[in-house]
This record gives structure tokens, sequence and C-alpha cells, in this order.
């Protein structure tokens, strides 16, 4: 049989929990549509991303090869807001073409090597196609019999052949790879994510970024006292995490001088927490200045000392814009798998000289009182210090 019976290649996207909103879902599906074709104009195709009842079809210019399919559906697989992408083939509107198609797409399957028991699942969008669902699963699955003696098995088969019967064709697929799921990117506003070079703070965006938040990075060097390895890492992690939203960008403090500062304020064990309350502020204002509605951190409860519910509080208390812990719940060793996942592990594992190793007390406070760190501030004139810092900060484009 001809391989032309397969159609053309394409590739074929199935949403998540926006089918759940309703009167809003429009809005949702054009910023999905828009994050995809951000997402797949590296590639260098002419690609037309088309929205359909329920699911979004990517066509493929005329002479594609399945081998591009693939490389534009690994692509897609990275967007939030998809739970399913199909590399598919879409064939003409007609039993016979269905039939001669899905018949061929099982042919180079290892499955028909080993005899693999089968199923075929239809599906009609478009309800004046002349066959009923069950009817061309019975049509169809008759064939695969016919032609390779592959045993029909409806319940757990190893090999599934889908088809969706769409207005103006039929999509014929077998395989799936997972989406992220979650949000489009952007369909939640815009926050600002206080990024350290370690495990926790990419993962926390990550989380962010699937309940449709885009978010840009802010990450505090211990220049002039440390090395710019730090922000080397910050810009390779906010790379890496780049493909799940696209036009990120990364801010970072030269904070040294600030750190040294509270150092002389002579409050030894209140230190780290001053100074997370002075990123905060930062932060904070940073935030205001790039129309950031939110901070994001990847603190997570009792895991260090300044991640103590009552140093958290006084954390809270320092700034007026939320504070997002998408992990506050969550332990190192379900962060590790996270990160591991989304492929930040590696990066975040690299030696570094982290500017938080500069104030680092024999014993820290685990129970700091908001007062006395109104006073630390007071005498820092943190205010003014704020404004320093976020006049200071310097854009790191990707």
């Amino acid at each position: 049989m001809s391989m032309s019976a397969l159609g053309e290649p394409c590739v074929l996207l199935k949403l998540g929990e926006i089918v759940l909103k309703g009167k809003n879902r429009d809005l949702f599906e054009r910023r999905l549509v828009d994050n995809i074709r951000e997402a797949v104009k590296e590639l260098g195709l002419k690609l037309d991303v088309r929205k359909r009842h329920g699911v979004i079809a990517i066509f493929l210019p005329e002479g594609a090869t399945a081998e591009q399919s693939e490389t534009v559906a690994r692509r897609v697989a990275d967007v939030p807001g998809l739970v399913w992408i199909h590399p598919a083939w879409r064939v003409a509107k007609d039993p016979d073409a269905v039939l001669k198609a899905s018949v061929e797409l099982v042919s180079e399957r290892e499955e028909v090597k080993r005899g693999a028991t089968f199923a075929v699942r239809s599906r009609r969008r478009d309800k004046r196609f002349p066959l009923r669902s069950n009817e061309l699963d019975r049509l169809v699955g008759g064939a695969i019999n016919d032609a390779y003696g592959l045993p029909v098995r409806l319940k757990n088969p190893e090999l599934t052949v889908f088809i969706e019967v769409d207005r103006d064709e039929v999509f014929v697929f077998t395989d799936g790879i997972p989406g992220q799921g979650g949000l489009p990117v952007g369909s939640s506003g815009r926050a600002l994510v206080l990024m350290s070079g370690g495990i926790d703070s990419p993962v926390a965006a990550y989380r962010m970024m699937r309940r449709g938040l885009h978010v840009d990075f802010l990450h505090f060097s211990g220049i002039p006292f440390t090395t710019s390895e730090s922000i080397y890492k910050a810009y390779a992690l906010v790379r890496k995490l780049d493909r799940f939203q696209s036009r990120s960008r990364l801010w970072v403090v030269p904070f040294g001088k600030a750190q040294q500062s509270i150092r002389t304020s002579g409050q030894d064990r209140l230190a780290v927490i001053a100074q997370r309350r002075l990123m905060l502020k930062t932060a904070e204002e940073v935030a205001h200045r790039i129309h950031a509605a939110a901070l994001i951190t990847g603190d997570a409860l009792g895991q260090v000392s300044s991640q103590t519910l009552t140093n958290i509080t006084a954390q809270d208390h320092a700034v007026e814009l939320p504070i997002l812990r998408p992990l506050v719940g969550w332990d190192k060793t379900e962060i590790m798998a996270e990160a591991r996942r989304i492929g930040t592990l590696e990066i975040s594992e690299l030696p570094d000289e982290d500017c938080c190793s500069l104030l680092a007390p024999k014993r820290a406070e685990t129970r700091a009182k908001i007062e006395d760190l109104k006073q630390i501030e007071k005498r820092m004139d943190a205010e003014e210090l704020v404004v320093q810092l976020a006049d200071s900060i310097q854009e790191y484009k990707l």
C-alpha cells in the first residue's frame, strides 16, 4: 500500500482545565494559541495553528515529514495548558481513506511484529459523517485484524488506534506525549520570582507558570564580595525555564554592600531574616516598576530556619504585595524530583558562591520578632537602601 494513504502529518493538541472555563474559555484558548505560535517560532517552519472545538490542530507545510511533526510535538509539549500532544495524520473525510490510513499507520509498529492486542477508538465531532463511532471502530478494527491478525482487546489494549472526525478532515493517530497541564502562561497575570541558584526557586517559578502567571526573575548577587558564578547559574536556570513561557527576563541586584550593612548592625541571629526582608522589599520595588502583581519564592515550611511559621510571617509583614509560595507543603524529595523532571536540578546542583553564604550566623533566629527587625531596618535606612538597590539592577537578556 502506498505511504500516501496516510495523508499529511500534523499535530493534534488536547486542552486541559481550559474546557471548564465557561464564558471565559475563548480568552484562555486565544492566549494558548498565541503561546503555541511563540513556542514554535524557533523551529523555522511555516505552521498553521487552528482552533477547533475542544482541540487545537497544527498543520505543517506541504511536503513536511513525520519527523518534523514529531519535532513540533516535542516543542509544544512544554507549553502549559495542554494535556496531550498527538503527532497525527490528516486524511480525507471519507470512510475508505480513513480505513486505508489506519491500516498503513499500524504497519510499521513494533506491536504488529509480536502480535500485540489492539483497539480502535473513534470520535465524531462532526455528526454528518456517514458512519457512527462504533461502526467506524468495527470497520477499521476488522481491517487491521484481517491485515495483521492482531487480536482485539477493548480493555487495556497494547496498541490503540485513535480516529477523530472533525469539521473538514479526519485525524488518525496512535501515541501521544503527555503535556504540562495547567493554564496558559499569561492568563493569570505577571509576577516576579526571587531566583537563587538553588533547587527550590526554579521549581516554584515553574509551578506558578503552570497556573497561568508569566514570570520575571530577580537574582541577588553577592557582588562585589563574590564572583559572578551565581549570576551564570541563575541565567542558565532562566534559559531552561524559558521554554515553558518564552520572553523571560532576568534582573540582577548587586547585594553585597547591603549585606555588609546588615552584618554591621550587630544583630547576628536576626541577620538572615533581616536580609530576606530587605530582598523582599527590593523585589516589591522592582515589581512595581515592571508591573508585576505578586512575588514568588521557593519557601517550604520548616525546611530551614528562615522558613519557620513565625519567620515566614515576619517576611510577609515586610511587603504589601502578596508572596506566593507554591512549594510551602512540599518536602525536599518532592522538590528535587520535580526539578529533575523539568530539567533544572543538574544546573542547581552546580557549585557557586551564593550571596546567602555571606550571612551565616552560628545560630539563626527561628522566632524573629517583627519589632526587632523594624529597628534594624530603621538603623540601616532600609527605605532609602531599597530604592538604591532597585536603581542598580541590571537586565540580562536571554
